[in-house]
């Protein structure tokens, strides 16, 4: 990249990310329509763009995380229940017949245990393990993106990747989460909006709307199987172990448990979802170091990658 301000400042690096932005503005209208975010997120890659060299570099870098986060907005605009059937009597009855716990004359779930045992400490604790699902992995990244870049490709790439699973995951295999079936039963009812369940109990505590608000923008609520929530803690934890973090890694191992528990505690996941997650996660690392990291074409990609963010 030309250093140089006349260089950095050249017309094609002005027209292009503003290019970029009209196209996405206009094909987020198209699909599922205008949005303030859509605002922020353009504004933040344009500003970034533009700050500085540095700057520059790292949201190329993050643009990967950019691509996830707009397919998934996406997916909005292709309901998952149009493809498929939705899974919704059967996964409870398999997550019963596998996990199930006697309790008086009765066999429950585990999220239907946890809905009756829960506790004030339990809602705050797992409150804040799930508050680390995104932000960890991206704080992770933006560390390595300034210790490791090729690491912090490695890592952006297999991140991707292991949602691109999850994604083919959600269409093949439409499932309610635990939380539908305790309001709506057994019922198909399509278009159903997101819904906090447990971590409402959170919100509740501190009088905020945290999960509240982010429940609002999920893009369908017929996504548990599987649980990327699970995925992505493992994916931190294998490259901090790459990295030699020490006891760093003792953290991100203490969210990942975490992130898994919540995941059921809070009855967004069952646990076949979380074992489901964690499969995603062990499918992309595979799929990376053992496919993709041999492969002459990938080579050159992550190359080329490489030298926009360095």
């Amino acid at each position: 990249m030309n250093n140089s301000k006349e260089g950095f400042y050249s017309r094609k690096n002005i027209i292009a990310p503003f290019a970029i932005s009209a196209i996405y503005f206009l094909l987020s209208w198209w699909l599922i329509g205008f949005k303030t975010d859509q605002l922020y997120l353009a504004g933040v890659f344009n500003f970034f763009f533009f700050a500085s060299v540095v700057s520059r570099k790292f949201i190329l870098g993050f643009s990967i995380f950019i691509v996830y986060w707009i397919l998934f907005d996406y997916m909005k605009a292709f309901p998952n229940y149009k493809f498929n059937e939705v899974h919704i009597a059967d996964l409870y009855q398999a997550e019963k017949y596998l996990f199930g716990i006697h309790q008086a004359q009765n066999i429950v779930t585990p999220n239907e245990y946890w809905v009756q045992h829960s506790s004030t400490f339990l809602d705050i604790l797992c409150g804040f393990f799930y508050l680390c699902w995104i932000p960890v992995p991206l704080a992770f990244a933006a560390y390595l993106f300034f210790k490791n870049k090729t690491l912090f490709l490695s890592f952006s790439v297999t991140f991707v990747l292991v949602n691109f699973i999850g994604f083919v995951g959600y269409y093949i295999y439409p499932a309610a989460p635990p939380w539908y079936i305790q309001q709506f039963g057994t019922g198909f009812i399509p278009a159903t909006a997101g819904n906090t369940a447990g971590l409402a109990r959170f919100d509740a505590y501190f009088g905020v709307s945290i999960f509240k608000n982010l429940y609002a923008k999920s893009s369908n609520v017929f996504a548990a199987m599987p649980s990327l929530h699970s995925s992505y803690p493992v994916l931190v934890l294998y490259y901090g172990i790459q990295k030699k973090m020490g006891w760093v890694n003792i953290f991100f191992a203490a969210v990942m448990v975490g992130i898994w528990f919540t995941a059921v505690y809070s009855s967004h996941h069952y646990i076949l979802d979380v074992l489901c997650g964690i499969a995603c996660a062990i499918a992309g690392l595979f799929i990376y170091t053992k496919l993709l990291q041999n492969s002459a074409w990938f080579r050159r990609f992550f190359n080329y990658m490489l030298r926009k963010i360095s």
